[in-house]
C-alpha cells in the first residue's frame, strides 16, 4: 500500500500583482485528485512567461485552477482520480498543468500528462510540456508547417523559439529564427537555423528574398505583424502567440488579400481539457519517438529551488536566458 499523502505541502504564492519579489513560500493544502485526475509529487516545476503574466495580474487562472503558478512539471504519480485507468501510481510522468506547479504536489487531467522519455531525467523533463504542446498545437496544427516549407520563428532562444526550431526541422521544413545577440544567434544556428540577428539584420528582407516564410511564429507582435505579413509569402500563415512590444498594429489588409494569408493564433491554458488531451496524444505519437532518440532536446538554462522562484523570474524576465528555466522542487 503506498503511503498516505501529508496533509499540507509547500508552495510558491502571488501574494499580490507586481514584480518577482511578490512571489512568496507559503503552506497550502495537499490537493485531491477529482475524477480523471492525477495527483504528481512535483520533482521539478517549469517556468515560463505566462507564470510572470499571471504574478503581474495580467493574465488570470480559470476559474476552477489552482491560483498558485506553474503550468508544467515532471515527477511521480502518487494518487488515482476515480475513472483513471491510463496511470498507475509511481508512473514517472510530465505533465501540463491548469496551474499550482509552483507546489510539493499538483493535481491535473490524467490526459494531459505524457511519460518520460528515454534516457531523460526529471529535470530536462519537466521543460517539456507547456512548450511543446504550445509549438504543436500553433505551428503544426494551426500553421499546418509542412515538409519543404520556409518556416520563421522569433525569439529562436526562448523556451518555445528552441523547442520550435528543433521540431520544424525534425518535420522537414528549412527553419529561419531571430535573436539578439552574436552568442543566441550561434545556439539557432546550432540547432539547425538560419540565425537573424535582429539589431543589424531585416528579418523582412531575408525572407523575402527566399521566396517568403510559409509560417511564422511570433511573440513580439506590435510593430512586428505589418512586417511579419510582408515577409510572408503566398498562402502564407501567420500565427501569433504573445505581444512583448504590444496588441495593436496598423495593418494594411490589402496584402493579406492580394497574398491569400491566414492571420492565427491562439493561447494554451483556456483551451479545453479534450483540447489538450488531443494535443497531448499527438505529442505521443508524433513528437515523443523523435525525444526517446535524441533527434529533438529541451534546451536547458538554468535551475532554481523552489524558494528561489523569484530569481527565477528575474532572470526570466530580463532576457538573457536560453533555453529554459528550471525550479527544483523535489529533484530526481
Amino acid at each position: 500500500m503506498p503511503s498516505p499523502l501529508p496533509q499540507t505541502m509547500r508552495a510558491i504564492e502571488i501574494s499580490e500583482p507586481g514584480g518577482p519579489e511578490v512571489l512568496k513560500p507559503a503552506e497550502r493544502p495537499v490537493p485531491a485528485p477529482a475524477p480523471g485526475e492525477v495527483v504528481i509529487r512535483v520533482a521539478f516545476a517549469g517556468v515560463n512567461r505566462p507564470d510572470a503574466l499571471q504574478r503581474a495580474g495580467a493574465y488570470a487562472p480559470p476559474p476552477e485552477a489552482s491560483d498558485l503558478p506553474g503550468l508544467e512539471a515532471s515527477g511521480e504519480i502518487v494518487a488515482l482520480g476515480e475513472g483513471v485507468e491510463s496511470w498507475s501510481v509511481g508512473d514517472r510522468v510530465c505533465a501540463l498543468l491548469p496551474g499550482g506547479g509552483y507546489a510539493e504536489y499538483v493535481a491535473t487531467p490524467a490526459a494531459h500528462c505524457l511519460r518520460i522519455p528515454q534516457g531523460m531525467d526529471l529535470k530536462r523533463a519537466a521543460c517539456l510540456p507547456e512548450t511543446f504542446f504550445t509549438v504543436w498545437s500553433n505551428v503544426f496544427d494551426r500553421g499546418r508547417l509542412a515538409a519543404g516549407e520556409r518556416f520563421l520563428v522569433h525569439g529562436g532562444t526562448s523556451g518555445i523559439g528552441t523547442t520550435a526550431i528543433q521540431l520544424a526541422r525534425a518535420f522537414g521544413a528549412e527553419v529561419f529564427a531571430t535573436a539578439g545577440s552574436d552568442a543566441k544567434c550561434a545556439v539557432c544556428t546550432e540547432l539547425g537555423a538560419r540565425a537573424i540577428n535582429y539589431r543589424d539584420e531585416d528579418f523582412m528582407q531575408i525572407l523575402r528574398e527566399a521566396g517568403g516564410a510559409d509560417v511564422i511564429l511570433d511573440m513580439v507582435g506590435g510593430d512586428y505583424i505589418p512586417r511579419n505579413v510582408r515577409a510572408l509569402a503566398t498562402e502564407g500563415r501567420l500565427v501569433q502567440i504573445a505581444f512583448l512590444r504590444g496588441t495593436r498594429a496598423e495593418l494594411n489588409f490589402a496584402a493579406v488579400m492580394l497574398k491569400r494569408l491566414t492571420i492565427t493564433g491562439s493561447t494554451l491554458r483556456p483551451q479545453s481539457d479534450a483540447a489538450k488531451a488531443a494535443i497531448a496524444a499527438n505529442l505521443a505519437e508524433k513528437v515523443w519517438p523523435l525525444l526517446d532518440r535524441g533527434e529533438v532536446a529541451p534546451v536547458m538554462d538554468s535551475e532554481f529551488a523552489l524558494d528561489e522562484a523569484a530569481q527565477a523570474h528575474a532572470r526570466m524576465e530580463a532576457g538573457d536566458h536560453i533555453g529554459k528555466i528550471v525550479l527544483r522542487v523535489a529533484g530526481e
